[in-house]
């Protein structure tokens, strides 16, 4: 069992070395140049788009608001709070600037696979929208086997991996910390949430995503606002060690052990990829059910979710954790940001509260957005009739994590959401042309209609 465990992990640390995480942050980069720094010219679009009114005659399920928080409620969780204080723990507050690079060029991998998830979604028998790497993969790459590779690897992550025992446990540990709760009703309850909530397909997950998610981002930005502000004479010196940092290695100090630029390097993209999910090919499940007759506007929406994901609740959990000395600390994971918001807010019963009910929030709306994504896989490998099974089954699985503490089953689902990515990134790069082509074509036509002159 021991050879087992130490292949799985040997596997699991090849998996997300370098070549996955540069093949990842490449295809950014090309795509980010080759689209012109659209991420940058057309943020600003972008957000106005986020919250424009919808146009409820569209085609689709739900609203590209409702899409994108779907979208957001898979990727917001345990990784802003758990994955930024592992990186820092690992490589220093350099990882920090790693994790900023890592998303502003993920943006627009973001952009490019939910363009494409609109170019080539479809209707399942039910009259809903299908889409997602399994049908630009069939129908735009021309490859059946790229696209049941992804679907299978996907299902598994939803079954298995950060959509089920992780989030399950963050749960159940928070609430039995903070609130005394014991994780048998925490289990029961939370099981009964997502039976709910999931039995409702997309229109119930992205309503109950289009007000948790927002008011959750909000709620959690704010607290670690208030650490920020009442350590604002710090914050100069904080933001310079994380640049400064990036770049050269991190000394030992307190609790922490000391991290060269590779480890810094290495840490931060990794995290950072991990927790707003560019490249994965997650995203465009959810943004093919977007209400939307534009490909490219969706893939601009949607590219707003690492924004806020990385560069704003990411980064706002760095600072706290730098500026509060929590990194130096021998503290680590949600242990590390619970003590950031002690320290911080002066506070040693209500900073930790803040991070359990972030926690809480967060890992129960990435549990819905997961088990969206597995119906969507589901869907394309079995067809609609498999999608009630499917949900009671990942029911149970939900209801089962509060019993299990397998290291291996973590592993196992760590090496799969990485696999994910593969097929996922050959389809964007074999339809980068597409890509171009289409955000051309939408531009060209914008400008030229605000050239036409108004006629009474």
């Amino acid at each position: 069992m021991d050879n087992l465990h130490s292949l799985l992990k040997t596997i699991d640390n090849f998996v997300w070395g370098p070549p996955l995480l540069i093949l990842l942050v490449g295809t950014g980069v090309y795509f980010t140049f080759s689209l012109g720094l659209l991420q940058f010219r057309h943020l600003p679009t972008a957000l106005k788009m986020v919250f424009s009114k919808e146009d409820k005659n569209k085609q689709g399920d739900v609203s590209s608001f409702a899409a994108l928080c779907t979208a957001l409620s898979a990727t917001i969780g345990t990784g802003n709070i758990v994955g930024v204080a592992t990186a820092i723990k690992l490589g220093g507050p350099g990882a920090l600037f790693w994790m900023w690079l890592a998303a502003l060029f993920g943006m627009a991998t973001k952009y490019a696979e939910c363009l494409l998830a609109i170019k080539y979604r479809k209707q399942d028998s039910n009259g809903q929208m299908i889409g997602g790497p399994m049908y630009y993969l069939q129908y735009g790459v021309g490859s059946k086997a790229l696209a049941v590779m992804f679907a299978v690897f996907a299902l598994g992550v939803a079954c298995f991996g950060i959509g089920t025992f992780p989030q399950v446990n963050a749960i159940l540990d928070a609430t039995e910390i903070s609130f005394g709760v014991s994780r048998e009703i925490s289990a029961s309850v939370l099981t009964l949430l997502v039976a709910f909530v999931t039995l409702g397909g997309i229109q119930s997950i992205a309503k109950v995503a289009g007000k948790v998610v927002p008011t959750m981002a909000l709620f959690y930005v704010l607290a670690c606002l208030s650490v920020i502000i009442m350590n604002a004479d710090k914050l100069f010196d904080a933001v310079e060690l994380v640049i400064v940092s990036a770049f050269t290695s991190t000394a030992a100090t307190g609790g922490f052990l000391g991290a060269s630029i590779m480890l810094a390097i290495q840490s931060g993209i990794a995290r950072g990829v991990f927790s707003n999910e560019s490249g994965l090919g997650s995203a465009p499940m959810a943004a093919a059910a977007a209400k939307t007759d534009s490909c490219v506007k969706q893939g601009l929406i949607s590219m707003t979710g690492t924004f806020f994901d990385t560069i704003i609740i990411c980064t706002m959990t760095g600072l706290a954790l730098i500026l509060t000395g929590a990194w130096q600390s021998d503290f680590a994971g949600a242990a590390m940001t619970t003590h950031a918001f002690a320290v911080g807010l002066n506070a040693e019963t209500f900073g930790p509260l803040l991070v359990s009910i972030g926690l809480i929030f967060f890992a129960f709306t990435t549990i819905l957005g997961w088990n969206y994504y597995g119906e969507r896989c589901v869907v394309y490998l079995f067809g609609v009739k498999a999608v009630l099974p499917y949900k009671i089954v990942f029911v149970a699985l939900v209801a089962s994590g509060a019993f299990l503490h397998l290291d291996m089953i973590w592993i196992i689902a760590d090496i799969v959401n990485g696999l994910m990515a593969i097929p996922n990134l050959i389809g964007l790069i074999m339809l980068r042309h597409v890509v171009i082509e289409e955000t051309k074509q939408y531009f060209a036509a914008n400008i030229n209609a605000m050239k036409q002159p108004v006629t009474s």
